[in-house]
């Protein structure tokens, strides 16, 4: 038994590479999500005008990992008080944004995003949508495993390296 979820937090290459290595994920599919079905390709996503974020959809055991615990991975991986950026990343394609699939992960990932404003974990609010997920469109090929089958891009080792390294060794624990 399978479930999925549906994360942007900036640029889909990091939430890839540190996701795909987590016990219980099956898959991480990168693409884009929540804008105009006639321009999901990078060209114009890149624009910043077609309205979908850069995603990665998670395949993943609920037996083994929970919704609430990609959740929590999801809030550690990006900065959410970001407003349609990440880091040096900017555009709406780059927000941070939670697509869920059903009522259940709506109402987790509310109540995730209450919690976290309740106790202030950061200085600044929260910006991240929380959002039904109407149609995911896969990236194109070669941004599958792209940090992986790129590890000397200059953008994997300034931005995206450093990321998988801090998640890694937070969350050994869950990896594979």
């Amino acid at each position: 038994m399978s479930d999925k979820a549906t994360f942007g937090a900036g640029c889909f290459w990091c939430i890839e590479a540190c996701f795909k290595d987590v016990d219980g994920i099956l898959d991480v599919k990168p693409g884009y999500a929540g804008g105009d079905p006639s321009r999901a390709n990078y060209e114009d996503v890149c624009k910043g005008d077609t309205g979908h974020a850069e995603v990665a959809q998670i395949t993943y055991d609920p037996e083994k990992v929970s919704y609430d615990k990609l959740l929590e991975l999801f809030w550690f991986v990006h900065d959410p008080t970001q407003l349609n950026r990440q880091g040096e990343d900017i555009g709406s394609q780059y927000r941070s944004v939670i697509f869920y699939h059903n009522d259940e992960q709506k109402n987790s990932a509310e109540r995730y995003k209450d919690r976290l404003t309740h106790e202030q974990v950061w200085d600044k609010p929260i910006v991240t949508e929380i959002t039904e997920l109407d149609t995911f469109f896969p990236a194109e090929d070669y941004h599958h495993n792209y940090f992986e089958n790129n590890p000397g891009n200059m953008y994997c080792q300034s931005v995206v390296r450093p990321k998988v390294d801090k998640f890694k060794s937070v969350f050994s624990h869950l990896l594979k």
